[in-house]
């Protein structure tokens, strides 16, 4: 069953987001319907994401990739998830936009979770709409370390709280008006409208979720799956079981050893290891010298995730590994991680089930799927029911 959070985002905004931004700050695993294109943005590390979807038929939606772009951004554009400089980002969301070349302006963006308080909290149930938004503000501020003035804060309904009959499970998820407005900012200046602010990596787990059900025999049904996302500094490891997130962490790893490793070896500088790493012109010894060393140190960063997975919680087994973000592609790399750590490890591919226009390559697009995660769960997050 989805769960939406559109019965209670009216008095929400009311209370807490106040102008010069009239956007919700919102959280969702589901993926609603409504409007026919939306624009997702994402905003990472090292570039920006554009991808614009359209939409159309109601209870099972065909979607279609209408554009996408990935345009590279100064690595010391963002700091710890936040904005660092703003002239930068700004600038680079005005070339992406440029290239892509769209006429559609309601985009949906997103926090890193880092910059995000979430809590799963219990309230009576049965409660009127007013009297449960001040319940969950009451419970919000005992977790809460800045003043309620300084924050956005919204709720979603899991469920029945579990062995506490006549209870509702609500996760809370609250950040700071700050971080919010410096994202809304960005697409402000570039001409764009904000319709709603979710969390990145659960609109990535919707989308993903979608996905699993799709692709994977009995739609994935009572299988521990695990998404792993190669990031320039982090990988990120969620673990789901049948849609629902049972295990998060945190590697400090990714794509931007492997360019150090390349300024090294060949004495280049960062843009131009970058540059080269991207477009395949580095030396032959840049194989085995300098890739499959990285390639190891990746699956075994993943192999040792598994296990501390094992250790920490009930399950014993990993059925499937979906690997994504930019180094999820490099060559060899699914069957090294899948040799490591005895899982089935696959690529993901969000756009099978997808109509693709004409102008896309699709050649480039598979290459490209699996850094377009994020953006493209915003992109169908936006779908919202006016």
């Amino acid at each position: 069953m989805a769960f939406t959070l559109s019965k209670y985002r009216a008095p929400l905004s009311q209370i807490f987001m106040k102008k010069p931004f009239d956007i919700k700050f919102d959280i969702n695993f589901s993926l609603p319907a409504g409007s026919s294109r939306m624009l997702g943005v994402d905003i990472s590390a090292s570039s920006i994401k554009l991808v614009e979807l359209s939409r159309k038929g109601g209870a099972s939606p065909i979607y279609r990739l209408e554009r996408y772009v990935i345009e590279p951004m100064s690595m010391d554009a963002l700091l710890d998830g936040g904005i660092n400089q703003m002239e930068q980002v700004n600038e680079c969301l005005q070339r992406a936009l440029k290239r892509l070349g769209t006429r559609q302006k309601k985009v949906v963006m997103a926090l890193p979770l880092t910059s995000v308080i979430t809590k799963t909290i219990n309230v009576p149930a049965g409660l009127r709409e007013d009297d449960l938004v001040f319940q969950v503000e009451t419970e919000a501020s005992q977790y809460v370390p800045f003043a309620m003035d300084e924050v956005n804060l919204d709720f979603q309904i899991l469920g029945p709280a579990p062995d506490h009959p006549g209870e509702l499970e609500v996760l809370l998820a609250v950040a700071r008006k700050d971080k919010v407005e410096d994202r809304v900012a960005t697409a402000v200046s570039a001409g764009l409208k904000v319709m709603v602010m979710d969390v990145e990596e659960l609109a990535a787990q919707a989308v993903f979720s979608q996905m699993v059900n799709e692709q994977l025999p009995d739609g994935g049904r009572d299988k521990v799956v695990a998404l792993v996302d190669i990031g320039a500094n982090v990988t990120r490891i969620n673990v789901l079981l049948n849609g629902d997130s049972i295990y998060m962490r945190d590697l400090s790893f990714g794509g931007d050893q492997l360019t150090q490793e390349i300024q090294n070896q060949f004495d280049l500088s960062p843009e131009d290891a970058e540059t080269a790493k991207r477009n395949g012109t580095l030396p032959d010894s840049y194989q085995n010298d300098v890739l499959r060393p990285f390639c190891e140190t990746a699956a075994l960063e993943v192999a040792r995730a598994a296990q501390l997975f094992y250790t920490s919680t009930q399950y014993a087994q990993i059925d499937y590994i979906f690997l994504s973000g930019g180094c999820a592609v490099i060559a060899g790399l699914e069957e090294i991680i899948s040799e490591r750590t005895g899982i089935m490890t696959q690529v993901v591919d969000l756009f099978t089930s997808m109509e693709i226009s004409k102008r896309i390559a699709p050649r480039q697009l598979k290459v490209d799927a699996p850094v377009l995660l994020t953006a493209c769960g915003l992109a169908m997050r936006g779908f919202v029911s006016s």
